[in-house]
């Protein structure tokens, strides 16, 4: 009986050594989690089964979440093209880029959402190499890559080959590094300090064919002024498109109410419901806004004024990403996502994608208008926004009124009915005429009854 119990008094202090171990471990997960600053983010799994290959890099890894990728491979022999010209450039000892990066991997590490399954060598190396990769195509484009001594036609360091692949690449969210690391190298290549914001200056003209606009990027055009300060390059790429004149509602400002959610709860997302061919009928009208700012949609006495955007075959993974980020990062705003709402509820069909183009909003280089319309709908399917704090949600309001409002839909529907085809006008017109004349007549036919003439 003793030994039994003694027995049960042992199981119960190994149980209780054992929660003790599990609480230990959780308090060590807490501390790990309070000191990392993470803002480069797997994709959430509900966005990535939606569409792997807008968030999979198709030709170059950057950072350590596809490292260990297979099919990127082959451009790592390319990364240290990159690192020998930089260092012959400058005539550099290799041992001082590795040196000073050294002193940022914990801050680095911290970055990324997760441990980093590397060791301190190899972090180090991944971030010295990517990170000289992407300042040389900075450069490249800036000053010209041939300049930098590269051979014509060389087949990454040049604007043929495999460039825009890779600018594509660069701004995924699941392929970043720090911006400060960026920093720390161009600190090192770097003597004169007499450009204010040398690294945006660099980066911004070299993903500015990523920007869904058909207007070109001079090398005069002003670098935006951001009221943050971006992270990586995604984030620079996605501030570059919204700092420019973007005025919020001030309850845009508070972030906490703005986080995208399954389950909504409280007041109603508002947003548009009704397609174009819908608002067409219900009297509004549709105009191009003369901006190169995409997301700068205005609503005045019954007219959407939507900014033209060009939508090719990289959109899709540009726009995905995007949302990606604003889902992911707690102190991001939803600008991009609200927009990308807005246009999803708009469209509903080629059809609609169709009035658009003709009205000069859309242009396309894809298959058809269908296409388009897919790719709109679809961008949204898993997120739900709640766009009551969003820059849209007073535009949104104002065209949901004038949409269910009788006298409205009835004088569209009229309008659509009869005056949209000329024959038509003819026969309405004819028949005013015809029930005028009628109407006269009677009147003539009962005044002379009681006023006979003399």
């Amino acid at each position: 009986m003793d030994n039994n119990r003694n027995e049960d008094q042992l199981l119960q202090s190994e149980w209780l050594i054992t929660i003790a171990e599990e609480l230990e471990k959780a308090r060590v997960d807490n501390e790990s989690i309070f000191s990392r600053k993470p803002c480069i983010y797997k994709v959430p799994r509900y966005l990535r089964d939606a569409d792997k290959k807008s968030y999979t890099p198709s030709v170059v890894s950057i950072g350590p979440y596809h490292y260990q990728n297979h099919h990127l491979h082959p451009m790592e022999r390319h990364k240290w093209r990159a690192f020998h010209q930089t260092i012959s450039r400058y005539n550099h000892d290799f041992k001082l880029y590795f040196e000073s990066i050294k002193e940022l991997e914990p801050k680095a590490r911290g970055s990324y959402e997760g441990e980093i399954d590397l060791n301190s060598n190899e972090f180090v190396k991944m971030m010295v190499l990517d990170g000289c990769f992407m300042l040389e195509l900075f450069r490249g484009i800036k000053d010209g890559f041939e300049k930098l001594g590269y051979a014509k036609g060389d087949p990454v360091f040049s604007i043929c080959g495999s460039l825009d692949s890779i600018r594509r690449d660069m701004i995924k969210l699941e392929n970043q590094i720090p911006l400060f690391i960026l920093d720390k190298l161009l600190a090192l290549q770097s003597s004169d300090g007499q450009e204010s914001h040398p690294l945006a200056t660099m980066a911004i003209p070299f993903f500015a064919p990523l920007i869904p606009t058909d207007e070109p990027f001079h090398k005069g055009d002003a670098i935006s002024h951001f009221d943050i300060q971006p992270l990586h390059c995604l984030q620079l790429f996605r501030e570059n498109l919204v700092s420019k004149g973007l005025i919020l509602p001030k309850r845009t400002k508070k972030l906490w109410k703005r986080r995208l959610s399954r389950n909504v709860v409280g007041k109603p997302t508002t947003q548009v419901t009704y397609c174009v061919s819908q608002l067409r009928e219900s009297g509004v009208r549709f105009r191009k806004r003369e901006t190169d700012q995409f997301w700068d949609i205005k609503y005045k006495k019954s007219t959407l004024y939507i900014p033209r955007i060009l939508i090719h075959d990289g959109t899709k993974s540009i726009f995905r990403n995007l949302v990606a980020f604003e889902e992911c990062h707690p102190e991001c705003s939803n600008e991009i996502t609200a927009y990308l709402v807005f246009m999803n509820n708009l469209i509903d069909s080629g059809e609609d994608v169709s009035f658009l183009n003709y009205k000069g909003i859309i242009e396309h280089w894809l298959g058809n208008d269908d296409d388009v319309a897919d790719l709109f709908n679809g961008l949204c399917q898993e997120v739900v926004a709640d766009l009551n704090n969003s820059y849209l949600s007073g535009l949104t309001d104002e065209i949901n009124k004038c949409r269910d409002r009788r006298w409205s839909t009835w004088k569209a529907d009229f309008r659509h009915k009869y005056f949209r085809n000329p024959w038509a006008l003819i026969s309405v017109i004819a028949g005013v005429v015809l029930l005028l004349i009628t109407i006269l007549q009677a009147f003539y036919d009962v005044y002379s009854y009681y006023k006979p003439t003399s």
